[in-house]
């Protein structure tokens, strides 16, 4: 039996492709939102009767939650990281 014992370069690693990963995710939602808003609207509105306006406030809601979730679990352990990495 193996054991895999995850290093600080690991780690760093790690979080660093969850940061690009979730960027790559937020930015490609942006553009779905932006370039494609009116079948999306049209799309969304066949299952839940809301205005235009809720619409658009619940995209950049989310948008705004999922950053701030990349934000506290993807940057800062990765900077909190580089800082441990750079004392040491």
């Amino acid at each position: 039996m193996t054991s895999t014992a995850l290093t600080l370069d690991m780690a760093k690693t790690f979080l660093l492709w969850c940061l690009i990963l979730n960027y790559g995710i937020l930015i490609l939602w942006f553009l779905v939102f932006r370039f494609t808003h009116e079948w999306l609207f049209q799309l969304h509105s066949r299952w839940f009767h809301f205005s235009e306006e809720r619409f658009d406030a619940a995209h950049y809601m989310g948008m705004a939650v999922y950053k701030v979730g990349i934000l506290l679990f993807n940057l800062a352990p990765y900077l909190a990281l580089v800082l441990v990495a750079h004392d040491g």
